[in-house]
């Protein structure tokens, strides 16, 4: 499959994008991919040139398509950090009336979180939860490992529902072990990178990935 979707307003650019990713396909070898789930690893690749993700990305059964259908329908996207609704491209979130949230730095999650001796990071779903955006909505976490942590345990505990949950969680305390915990379970769709690489560009990229798989479907039935 190549690439579908492109951002590139340009010839110029288009060529480039393009070019991008054949060195990705023809540099990353064989892989145990099924199609759809290159196009986000190898989106991945090509915004960190980093080829380990071919192995280290790991994907639920049919968390791709989970993932598209959801932004057809127009499911919030929240995010444990700014950097990632900033990262993400407007005009295509708004051509599926997709929303991006995050609560990291609101005034009562900072104090919530002095009062229980907690993290911004679970503070922040906690009232995502709250505000009725997690369940059916895509949680897209990059750095707080506390946040991936956090919504284990309400998909555990209160039965929570995300469409999908992109867990990529980047650094040395519990990223590792957050993302183990999350490929455990076998009820929500989830993509994850194992160990303790991640970050906010990751999750910008496979979720870029995943809007472009969805416009190609919307493209292929009109």
């Amino acid at each position: 499959m190549n690439n579908i979707v492109t951002e590139q307003l340009t010839d110029a650019g288009r060529r480039i994008e393009h070019d991008s990713f054949a060195i990705v396909d023809a540099e990353a070898g064989p892989h145990a991919y099924q199609a759809d789930e290159w196009q986000v690893v190898r989106r991945m690749i090509h915004a960190t040139a980093d080829f380990e993700f071919n192995g280290l990305t790991r994907f639920s059964p049919d968390a791709v398509s989970a993932g598209v259908q959801a932004l057809q329908r127009g499911a919030a996207i929240v995010a444990d950090v700014e950097m990632i609704c900033v990262g993400l491209s407007k005009p295509r979130l708004d051509h599926f009336g997709v929303s991006t949230h995050q609560f990291i730095a609101d005034e009562d999650v900072i104090a919530q979180a002095e009062a229980e001796n907690s993290t911004r990071a679970v503070q922040a779903m906690r009232k995502a939860q709250q505000l009725n955006l997690l369940d059916g909505g895509i949680v897209a976490i990059g750095n707080a490992p506390t946040a991936l942590l956090e919504v284990v345990r309400m998909v555990r505990e209160a039965h929570l529902k995300p469409a999908l949950v992109i867990g990529m969680p980047v650094g040395f305390v519990s990223a590792a072990e957050s993302k183990a915990l999350l490929s455990e379970m076998n009820t929500i769709p989830w993509i994850v990178i194992d160990g303790r690489k991640g970050g906010s560009t990751l999750v910008v990229a496979a979720i870029h990935a995943l809007l472009a798989l969805a416009e190609a479907q919307q493209s292929d039935k009109n």
